[in-house]
């Protein structure tokens, strides 16, 4: 019995790590740039990360494959910035890479979005789920979670978009971003101001296996 709960445990720790701090709430340890206290447009403002209007790409150091992301964000009226994942480090991450969109699409300058724009699309790849934002001002928790090809996103406990990036692939053969399987985080700022807090991240040594049928 021993031997078959030794088999188990490594079994599982071979699928999940712990969860670790991307974010300490006190300097960008971790992100991008010599300066741990503004980098990127990004500055530690009372426990959050926070975009400035100088904004661009706050990636992080350490580049990841597999793994579960929790943070939790605050929008501004208007506000547009997303989540680069597979970053190689450089080009537009929503290409070299992919991006989760973070937005407030309630507002009104929003109002002809193509489905993949709005809050958790995959941009111009995978649309999401609307209607799970909470409003402008209050903080919302999302967790993206990426096996292999699949990447889920769920948002204040909804999921709201989950892909293939193998499907999407045959669909959309020359995005080259859809196509790696790792690469940095990052925050993809467009000048507007987003906080963020708690990030944390839970690395997945292995992909999950697809099913048949």
């Amino acid at each position: 019995m021993k031997t078959v709960l030794l088999a188990i445990a490594s079994l599982t720790s071979a699928y999940a790590g712990e969860f670790v701090d991307l974010f300490n709430g006190k300097d960008l340890t971790n992100w991008g740039g010599k300066d741990k206290t503004e980098h990127a447009g990004y500055q530690v403002v009372d426990g959050t990360i926070t975009s400035t209007k100088r904004c661009r790409v706050l990636q992080t150091e350490k580049e990841y494959a597999n793994y579960v992301l929790e943070f939790e964000f605050k929008l501004t009226a208007g506000a547009n910035n997303g989540l680069g994942i597979h970053y190689p480090g450089k080009g537009d991450a929503a290409y070299t890479g992919m991006e989760v969109q973070i937005l407030d699409n309630t507002h009104p300058k929003y109002a002809k979005l193509k489905d993949y724009q709005f809050h958790g699309g995959l941009y111009t790849l995978v649309a999401a789920k609307k209607g799970h934002l909470k409003p402008v001002g209050e903080w919302n928790k999302q967790t993206v979670t990426i096996q292999g090809p699949q990447v889920k996103v769920e948002l204040n406990g909804v999921i709201i978009m989950e892909a293939d990036l193998d499907e999407v692939n045959k669909a959309k053969p020359k995005h080259e971003g859809a196509k790696r399987r790792k690469g940095h985080i990052a925050f993809c700022g467009h000048g507007d101001i987003v906080s963020f807090k708690k990030i944390r991240i839970k690395e997945l040594s292995l992909p999950l296996e697809k099913k048949e049928g």
